[in-house]
Parts: structure tokens; C-alpha cells; sequence
């Protein structure tokens, strides 16, 4: 009997455990992505491994003027999409909407941006950073395509 009543206890718990965010669902990032809304003389660029860790970097003539490291991690039960390069410390946007084509993370403390909207679109990568009423749209081609 004990047996019994203490299995049921398992599967009960085991049925009420929260769920981990779901990170793989931001698998469509991967891949090397050029940016063909940049400014004239620039070459913005993004690399995403399989691990949701990426690089973004832009180029004027042969000079870096621009990089951030980018991850995608679980903290706490939820996920957030971590910038390291911009600010002094690593920022955190934490994932407000998720789909297998796109995500919306947002940090309303940090000055800009304070939303990033990342989507599929016509095979295209698309970045929307954003504060207020003042926005940035980023359009890449994957490399090679």
C-alpha cells in the first residue's frame, strides 16, 4: 500500500513540476546572417552556433566600429537573451513571447533598446530593437543564400 500511495505522490509531482522555458525554439537564430539594410561604407553581421550563442559585429572598411557577444540562457526558470560588449556589465532581456519563428525579450531598465524583436520573415532574419518611439530595423540574408 505504501508503494502504491507513495508512486502516486511521484506522478503527482512530477505532473504539477514547471516547465523549463523552451530555448530550442529559438534554434531558427543559427546559421551566419548579413545585414542588407546597412549603412553605405558598413557591414553589420551575426553568427549563431547550435548552443544559441552568437556574435554580432559591424564592419567599416576593414575596422570592427561594433561587436556584442549574444546568448540565449535559462536563469531562474525563465529565459533571457544576454548582450556582453555594449554596457559594463552583461545586459539581460528577458523573453516575453516566443515562437518557433521569432521571439520579444525586454529590459524596460536598460536606456536603449529596451524591447528586441527577432523574426523569420521571407528566409530573412530580421531585428527590431527598440525604446519609446525610437527604433532600429536590422534585415539580414543568411550567408550563401
Amino acid at each position: 500500500m505504501k508503494i502504491l500511495f507513495y508512486s502516486c505522490c511521484l506522478l503527482f509531482f512530477l505532473s504539477c513540476k514547471k516547465e523549463k522555458p523552451q530555448k530550442q525554439k529559438a534554434l531558427f537564430l543559427v546559421g551566419d546572417w548579413v545585414r542588407i539594410n546597412d549603412k553605405k561604407g558598413s557591414t553589420t553581421y551575426e553568427k549563431w552556433d547550435a548552443n544559441l550563442k552568437g556574435i554580432g559585429y559591424t564592419l567599416t572598411e576593414k575596422d570592427t566600429t561594433f561587436k556584442e557577444i549574444l546568448s540565449i540562457i535559462n536563469l531562474k526558470d525563465s529565459l533571457y537573451l544576454k548582450v556582453e560588449g555594449v554596457n559594463e556589465k552583461p545586459t539581460l532581456f528577458k523573453f516575453t513571447h516566443v515562437t518557433d519563428t521569432s521571439f520579444i525579450c525586454e529590459n524596460k531598465q536598460n536606456d536603449f533598446p529596451k524591447k528586441i524583436n527577432y523574426f523569420l520573415k521571407n528566409n530573412q532574419l530580421n531585428a527590431i530593437v527598440s525604446a519609446d518611439d525610437f527604433k532600429i530595423e536590422f534585415v539580414f540574408n543568411k550567408k550563401g543564400m
